[in-house]
């Protein structure tokens, strides 16, 4: 081979680098990176199997025990909540989290290192469960891991965000979207009711800054174990919301 013929198909090889490199550019900025949204599509699906195992667990022994001597369903959801935080661990499925306005429909799992958010949105260690009291803090990805909360910024005040954790669903209607610095940190503190706050980097392909959604809890509905027997799980239940075509999964 001669010079000039090596330089020219070394040339070609470089132009389909290009040429690709500016297609995967392209697909990230139109939706999102590629490969690992098709990593996150498997973990996904993987994390929904783990879910629906969870959801069918019954509680133990001692569990069943004290849920027998709560009277109610909010301090049944509360037990329950608490009980599922002390077992779970970083990366596991502990829930689904639902917004048909923000395009959001996830499974969430527990943490918020990098390793956990290439799963799915994470539920902040040091935040509350829903159910348990206070605010429940969650954080997802934008433009990588299958971008969960790629359209945050489509969440107004009144829009409906639901999640569903195997003792409990709860609604939520959101107040206002902010952006913050990442300094910022006290906006998950509690604030004397049960809220729900998302955060995301802002803005897209940066992590300059925060896109915090803040909403308020309007309902919570027990499910499982804390409807005041021991299997977990039972028949899904729709939400009735005449603004709404879709419910919620479970």
């Amino acid at each position: 081979m001669t010079t000039r013929e090596w330089v020219r198909q070394l040339g070609t090889v470089l132009l389909l680098a290009g040429a690709m490199l500016l297609a995967d550019a392209a697909a990230t900025i139109a939706w999102q990176e590629p490969l690992s949204a098709a990593y996150n599509r498997v973990t996904q699906d993987a994390l929904a199997g783990d879910l629906e195992q969870l959801e069918q667990t019954r509680p133990t022994v001692v569990e069943a025990r004290a849920l027998t001597k709560l009277e109610s369903s909010t301090r049944r959801m509360a037990f329950l909540g608490r009980s599922l935080r002390r077992k779970a661990e970083p990366g596991e499925a502990i829930g689904r989290i639902w917004a048909p306005k923000g395009k959001i429909d996830s499974v969430i799992v527990e943490g918020t290192e990098p390793s956990d958010l290439r799963k799915g949105p994470g539920l902040y260690e040091y935040t509350a469960y829903p159910g348990v009291g206070g605010t429940t803090a969650i954080a997802g990805h934008r433009t990588t891991y299958g971008a969960p909360f790629r359209h945050i910024d489509g969440l107004n005040p009144g829009d409906r965000i639901v999640v569903t954790m195997p003792y409990g669903k709860f609604t939520y209607r959101v107040q206002q979207r902010k952006i913050v610095k990442p300094t910022e940190v006290d906006v998950v503190d509690d604030v004397g009711y049960d809220r729900l706050v998302l955060t995301a980097c802002h803005p897209l392909y940066s992590a300059a800054k925060r896109m915090v959604v803040f909403a308020r809890q309007v309902s919570a509905a027990p499910r499982g174990a804390a409807r005041g027997g021991t299997r977990p799980g039972g028949p899904a239940r729709k939400l009735k919301d005449a603004g709404l075509r879709d419910s919620p999964p479970g």
